[in-house]
């Protein structure tokens, strides 16, 4: 996935993916490729 703005994140953290207010996907940060 590829963030249209950079942010923090490590692993195992929640996330969900929102456009135009609905979530349309969520899952968890297994690992980070730089």
């Amino acid at each position: 996935v590829e963030l249209i703005v950079p942010i923090a994140m490590e692993e195992k953290l929640r996330f969900a993916i929102r456009e135009g207010g609905r979530t349309v996907g969520a899952g968890i940060v297994v690992t980070i490729k730089e």
